[in-house]
């Protein structure tokens, strides 16, 4: 019995259509009164109100599974980027349907009008398509799938209920880090802003010696080699490898600012993914490191084939904190973990030069035993409001302010210069093509 009513009475619901037809029968009872000579005709009208309501009635409701559907999601959604969902109808009804669909998408997107309108042929299959980009990581609850279909009558609507409850993790942005690993395979990353860096001399890992070609450094002729084979030689030497890049990601609330929904720590965690499988494609080994008040995660750098799958898992599971971070335990950490020189890539957030002294003691001794990228992020807000032509006193004083707040950024760019360590300023949608863009230049320096 209760599957009968959750079937044939909870499913059913009346169009708008069938209230406007019920409202005129209803205006012409009235008129009868007044009006003798309609005579029959409210009653005929009614009449066949009500036989073309039981009518769409029987269309929709003949058959138990009218209507299938179904919804395709990834296994897991990439933070920041549009992720596609497919959802796919087939009708067996023998007439077109008239379908309004409502995905119960996770609460985190904030929609409350997810709705979409489609007309689906007899017997026709159907794959709608939309996307998705979440701001945060964690699980994403998906819910049903609704889909309200009418007929050509439109008098009555049956709504199918697929349940398609799952839980999606969102990861960081995976998507764009193999974006631009297929760009790098296909040589085509300049597309996105990576430079073509010239290597300045050459490292002095021998390789093989080898035929001269047209092109090659003079300077490599081996004179021995061309000597026993009587024609000219060369000594190849490959780029150096095996060196350790980390990436070190401040995550206390000086991180938690959101600029286009995403928070600077999600921006330095997908562009620490990207420039992790960049170093790995290099045949450089990759490491992490997460801090707060603590440490809180810290992955060995390594060349294992599963070196990327542990670095994406634990940049999934780090959250911002809302204390300040603290460098002491990062020095120690780096000073007593970290032996072999490498390049440390700190994605931290100085909003004033004050916030900068307090740790450049820190600094300057992680910078003498490693090579120190400090990334920090430009505050577009503010220099959007800086440009801004000031309309009123009111406006000159905020933009006054602004650009004091911007000039403090710019100094303390200049203050790691002075003190030797390496830095990158940068607006958060840049963040990852120039942070990646400063690793292959050091590469090409050979600095680390």
């Amino acid at each position: 019995m209760a599957g009968w009513i959750r079937t044939y009475i909870r499913a059913l619901y009346l169009r708008p259509r069938l209230f406007i037809l019920g409202s005129v029968a209803a205006v012409l009872f009235v008129l009868k009164f007044f009006l003798p000579w309609l005579g029959a005709v409210p009653g005929l009208f009614a009449t066949l109100c009500l036989v073309l309501a039981m009518l769409d009635y029987i269309l929709l409701f003949s058959r138990k599974k009218g209507l299938e559907g179904s919804r395709q999601l990834p296994e897991r959604l990439s933070n920041g980027d549009q992720n596609e969902v497919l959802v796919s109808l087939k009708s067996r009804y023998s007439f077109p349907l008239y379908i309004n669909l409502i995905d119960e998408i996770p609460f985190q997107f904030q929609e409350r009008n997810f709705l979409f309108r489609t007309r689906l042929n007899p017997g026709r299959h159907e794959t709608l398509r939309y996307h998705l980009r979440p701001v945060k990581r964690g699980e994403y609850d998906f819910g049903a799938l609704n889909a309200y279909a009418r007929s050509t009558l439109g008098l009555v609507e049956r709504r199918f209920r697929f349940s398609e409850n799952r839980v999606v993790p969102v990861y960081p942005s995976f998507l764009q880090m193999r974006r631009y690993q297929l760009l790098a395979i296909s040589n085509r990353l300049s597309e996105i802003g990576i430079k073509k860096i010239r290597r300045i001399g050459h490292s002095m890992e021998f390789e093989q010696i080898k035929e001269y070609v047209q092109g090659d450094d003079v300077r490599t002729l081996n004179w021995k080699a061309t000597a026993r084979k009587h024609q000219l030689m060369v000594n190849s030497y490959t780029e150096e490898k095996s060196q350790q890049v980390f990436c070190l990601i401040d995550k206390s609330r000086a991180m938690k600012l959101p600029f286009n929904g995403l928070s600077l720590m999600d921006y330095a965690i997908n562009a620490s993914l990207v420039l992790s499988n960049v170093a790995l494609l290099r045949e450089d080994k990759a490491g992490l490191v997460g801090f707060a008040e603590d440490i809180s995660a810290f992955l060995p750098a390594s060349r294992q084939a599963t070196q990327m799958q542990r670095i994406l898992e634990i940049l999934y599971r780090q959250k911002t904190r809302y204390l300040e971070a603290d460098y002491e335990k990062l020095y120690s950490l780096v000073r007593n973990r970290i032996t072999q020189r490498s390049l440390l890539v700190l994605f931290t957030n100085f909003e004033s030069l004050t916030s900068l002294h307090r740790q450049l003691g820190y600094l300057r001794r992680m910078a003498r035993h490693h090579l120190l990228l400090v990334v920090f992020f430009e505050n577009t807000e503010l220099t959007q409001r800086v440009r801004q032509p000031a309309g009123n006193l009111e406006e000159v004083y905020v933009q006054t302010i602004a650009a004091r707040f911007a000039y403090e950024k710019k100094r303390v760019v200049r203050e790691l210069q002075q003190h030797g360590i390496l830095s990158i300023f940068t607006a958060p949608e840049n963040l990852t093509v120039d942070t990646v863009n400063k690793y292959l230049e050091l590469k090409a320096r050979q600095s680390i």
